[in-house]
């Protein structure tokens, strides 16, 4: 392979704590993920270091470097200058600005945002594609031709293609429900895989967020949720450094949690994409924000904005009690989220929690910017295909 590199400077923080034990038979492929683990995250290393950060042996390691070498991914940067006895030790690094990854963000509700990154996030080209109120097979094949064009626009192989969709969706890119897109049992990642010729990998929108606040942000590992809010609502889970997902794949559906009943003051029940009423997201998403505050005086505005971050932190506070989190992020417009919205949200979780809970808790926007849930994308494909997380 004969492309030149250019090392960022941009490097990602931690890693997700791995949640599934290596057997025997993948014992190559876990370590193969630890050394390009080790490289993504901390730089150009001589194999010493890759060996004492990964537990490894020196023979393994320089096995595994080796064949990294012959697939292009890694490369020998020469000799680092020590001034210590002894022989001086040859740095690889990991081939970041030669390889290139298509991320796709369904959040918006009237819009497909789509980019080409490089490993670490750099952003290449951009596309975008309005819905026009498209949904089911016609928002697939809308999406289908996004990534096309994408595909079209990389400027260095691609290794993967990452996609986050709102709805309940498993571990290998099915959709079992999004409502808001119209999709009920959907091989989403199969058949996109399949008509691009690329591995795909699709995740929910929020566990997407959380996974590019984690990697490239300032989320804390010990516990913290990012709460996307777009044409719906959903939360992702940091716990102890790992992801959460519970046992229907739909840990953080938060958007659907009834919030709005006949005996809640000044509120009417609408209807939701659910088929229930009175559900967060019929409040707090975008669309349902913008009606509220739509003609209104600041003050007013301000008003109505604040009492929708109140049955927020109602909604919210038995989930922070419960795992009792440092920091819920905010995803969105920072115009209708950041302020009186955010501020009530937070009173109303520590007038409801345990002091020793809600006193030091952080109710802030996400660190990254707009492309927040491009960079979560980006990370389901390097962990999908390279094993780093």
């Amino acid at each position: 392979m004969t492309t030149t590199t250019r090392h960022s400077g941009a490097r990602a923080g931690r890693a997700l704590r791995p949640t599934d034990k290596a057997l025997p038979e993948h014992a190559r492929a876990h370590n193969r993920s630890l050394v390009l683990g080790h490289l993504f995250h901390t730089g150009p290393s001589s194999r010493a270091d890759i060996a004492r950060s990964t537990g490894l042996t020196r023979v393994t390691v320089s096995g595994l470097v080796g064949d990294l070498l012959e697939e292009g991914l890694v490369e020998d940067l020469g000799i680092r200058a020590e001034g210590k006895v002894g022989k001086p030790a040859t740095l690889v690094g990991m081939r970041t600005e030669s390889f290139q990854v298509v991320a796709v963000d369904l959040t918006d509700d009237a819009t497909i945002h789509g980019a080409v990154l490089t490993l670490v996030r750099d952003v290449v080209a951009r596309r975008e594609v309005p819905l026009d109120g498209r949904s089911g097979d016609a928002a697939v094949r809308a999406l289908e031709d996004l990534c096309r064009d994408l595909l079209a626009a990389a400027t260095r192989p691609v290794i993967g293609v990452g996609i986050a969709s709102p709805g309940v969706i498993t571990t290998d890119g099915h959709v079992v429900q999004a409502p808001n897109r119209g999709w009920y049992d959907l091989p989403l990642a199969a058949r996109l895989t399949e008509s691009l010729g690329v591995p795909v990998h699709v995740a929910n929108d929020a566990n997407t967020r959380a996974l590019g606040e984690f990697t490239f942000g300032t989320a804390s590992g010990s516990g913290s949720m990012v709460l996307t809010v777009g044409e719906g609502v959903g939360a992702g889970l940091v716990v102890d450094g790992a992801l959460v997902l519970g046992r229907n794949n739909a840990a953080g559906e938060l958007g659907h949690v009834t919030v709005v009943d006949v005996t809640t003051a000044g509120e009417v029940p609408a209807p939701c994409a659910c088929g229930r009423a009175g559900c967060l997201e019929t409040v707090l998403s975008v669309p349902a924000l913008r009606r509220r505050v739509a003609g209104l005086a600041p003050e007013e505005s301000d008003a109505a904005l604040a009492s929708v971050g109140r049955l927020l932190g109602i909604a919210l506070a038995p989930v922070v009690s419960a795992l009792d989190l440092a920091e819920v992020l905010l995803s969105g417009p920072p115009e209708l989220l950041d302020g009186p919205l955010r501020d009530a949200a937070l009173t109303a979780i520590r007038t409801r929690t345990m002091p020793v809970i809600g006193r030091d808790l952080s109710v802030r926007m996400g660190s990254l910017d707009e492309d927040g849930v491009l960079s979560g994308a980006a990370v389901l494909v390097l962990s999908g295909q390279l094993g780093v997380t």
